[in-house]
């Protein structure tokens, strides 16, 4: 199991606002935390997408690029990069240049994301929403396959005889498909014969693995080889020296952040109690001191049917630099190392 991190480059290391400098800030320490991943040892590490006053990570390969420059050996991924609303040919050459960057460490996780602000900014129906993620996911993969294509679609003008370059120094660039709970998405992925990466952030982890189960059934029905399959999942966590102190950092950041987001969507206020559901032995949030953390990923492992990379969900509960950086020692030097003699 590859273990990592993933990052939404949050403007500040609290939940209030932040100035410009502060945004210096942020970014001299986010990059300064890829470096120390890479140092203890974790195997990933992603920025996610979005188009929000309180994130960065508008444009994940120039924060990528920069971060390859100052490591080694991690690879470096979008987590996710919204396909939907992007164009798929400057996607694949922002992530091939990184990819040269990196000497071949550079991976794509395209998803759709789970805000919506970058369809009207970027001029796109929030209502073409499937259609808009499966046409780009295919020319992504045509790119992908050859250097120059010819091809045509509803919601790009077409490509005739056209060249597409850099290619990546790796033979075939990673693409995972990044999925929520749409039994359509973890379908598509098999069929493609594509690694998929799940994101959990509430509930129970257990019960996705019927999608998981439908993801190796459309694999096998579209004549897939199975052992090239990947399923990653990424969820909330925080790994502290015990359970009692990674409780105590992280959950009133946690809970200012969720509660802003919760206005937007409807959702009830958080609670303790709830919390406290969502990182016992069946929640999806991995949280508390090293042991019991390994042990839950071996669990949530062994509930999916196995999975291939685990993320880590953490700098948006308004902890600060410090404190992630302790994280990053502990799961890299402490879980990692249980995890893979446990398994």
């Amino acid at each position: 199991m590859e273990i990592g991190i993933d990052s939404f480059a949050k403007k500040t290391q609290t939940n209030e606002g932040g100035t410009i400098t502060d945004n210096v800030t942020a970014m001299q320490e986010l990059i300064e935390r890829i470096e120390h991943a890479d140092k203890v040892g974790l195997d990933v590490f992603g920025i996610g997408e979005h188009h929000r006053e309180e994130f960065l990570d508008s444009a994940a390969h120039n924060i990528l690029s920069a971060a390859a420059a100052r490591t080694k050996r991690i690879r470096l991924t979008s987590a996710v990069a919204v396909i939907s609303t992007m164009d798929p040919v400057r996607l694949f050459q922002n992530y091939a240049t990184l990819d040269l960057i990196s000497n071949g460490r550079a991976e794509i996780v395209a998803g759709r994301g789970s805000f919506t602000e970058s369809y009207p900014l970027f001029g796109m129906n929030f209502e073409d929403y499937d259609d808009l993620y499966a046409e780009k996911l295919d020319l992504l993969l045509k790119i992908r396959e050859s250097e120059q294509i010819t091809w045509s679609g509803r919601f790009r003008p077409p490509l005739v005889n056209q060249s597409i370059y850099p290619r990546p120094i790796q033979e075939q660039l990673p693409i995972w498909v990044g999925v929520g709970g749409t039994p359509t998405s973890f379908a598509r992925a098999g069929a493609l014969g594509l690694p998929l990466m799940v994101a959990v952030i509430g509930g129970e982890t257990h019960r996705f693995k019927p999608l998981i189960d439908l993801y190796y059934e459309a694999a096998e029905r579209a004549g897939q080889d199975r052992s090239k399959l990947k399923v990653g999942l990424h969820s909330l966590g925080f790994v502290a020296n015990t359970k009692e102190e990674a409780v105590e950092k992280y959950y009133p950041g946690y809970k200012v952040w969720f509660n802003q987001i919760g206005k937007e969507r409807g959702w009830p206020p958080v609670t303790l109690e709830r919390f406290e559901q969502q990182i016992g032995d069946l929640g999806a949030y991995v949280i508390g001191g090293p042991e019991e953390v390994a042990e839950k990923l071996i669990r949530h492992s062994k509930a999916l049917g196995g999975i291939s990379r685990f993320t880590f969900q953490i700098d948006n509960a308004g902890l600060t630099h410090q404190d992630l950086m302790d994280t990053y020692t502990l799961i890299g030097e402490k879980v990692k190392p249980l995890v893979l003699e446990r398994l």
